[in-house]
């Protein structure tokens, strides 16, 4: 568990992942501050007393006397204020990095460019199945910090590759890259290759990969190796079989298509991903 007491930590945004980083600070008897840019933000009337507020612009000079920036991940890296942070040496980091700090459960962390949603929300259900006490958050509904209020035994998280960039300190039990293909290219300039990059930092620490046997941009930078674990359309160590319409763990039938309530290739790929994930 981290120690910020003595520190000067500045919150970027005031959306739902600012609050949640704004109360897990308050729940430590420790005040941040808070900038968002926009006029009138969400949420400023019901800030605590404590909590200074700049709204309407940056303020360079909270930011430049910082000792920590959490910023939300809708905004950029590469705002010229934060650039500027960065440059003096001053740490940014996100909720995720914050939430990673604080526990030492197993994670199953999930991102990719579509389907992580469903293959998050199947495999929190697979575990709640299997009589594990499952939280499940991030970019999917309840933001990670708010699940600190309880005690679990696994923590089910979707990522964004937003969320992914502030992130150093996750170490999942098991980490999926479902797919890869241009998104937010206008927050990735360089191209795909910067994009997947960001996706790429889920793999850190991992024990465990699941990969996507047809796209070799799910892979680890250095290729497979030993910690992965392949899903696929007929072929994979967890495959859909689209010749018997079944999915199949290493060549054995699991469960016909027709008995899945999701319909589609897409969403039974997602199946197989899922089980891939909820069996390590």
């Amino acid at each position: 568990m981290a120690n910020y007491q003595g520190k000067k930590v500045v919150i970027i945004g005031l959306g739902q992942t600012g609050q949640s980083c704004i109360d897990f600070f308050l729940s430590r008897q420790f005040a941040p501050r808070v900038i968002d840019t926009r006029i009138t933000p969400p949420g400023k009337d019901k800030l605590p007393a404590e909590v200074a507020c700049h709204c309407g612009s940056w303020n360079s000079e909270w930011l430049m006397a910082a000792d920590l920036i959490v910023v939300s991940p809708g905004i950029s890296l590469a705002t010229p204020e934060l650039k500027k942070a960065a440059d003096k040496g001053i740490e940014i980091t996100g909720d995720i990095e914050l939430f990673c700090r604080e526990i030492d459960k197993p994670i199953v962390a999930i991102t990719g460019s579509n389907g992580k949603s469903t293959v998050t929300a199947l495999v929190g259900e697979m575990a709640k199945a299997a009589n594990w006490h499952v939280a499940v958050g991030g970019n999917i509904g309840t933001p990670v910090l708010t699940l600190l209020a309880k005690d679990y035994d696994l923590y089910v998280l979707e990522l964004s590759s937003f969320q992914l960039e502030t992130t150093s300190s996750l170490k999942a039990a098991v980490a999926t890259i479902l797919n890869v293909t241009e998104d937010h290219m206008d927050r990735y300039p360089t191209g795909i290759e910067q994009y997947r990059a960001a996706k790429l930092r889920i793999y850190a620490g991992a024990k465990v990969c699941i990969i996507n046997e047809q796209e070799p941009q799910t892979w680890p930078l250095l290729g497979r190796d030993a910690r992965c674990i392949s899903f696929g359309i007929n072929s994979g160590d967890y495959q859909l079989n689209t010749r018997c319409q079944e999915l199949q763990i290493k060549g054995q039938p699991i469960i016909d298509t027709a008995e899945i309530r999701l319909v589609g290739q897409h969403n039974y790929l997602n199946g197989a991903a899922a089980l891939a994930l909820a069996m390590r």
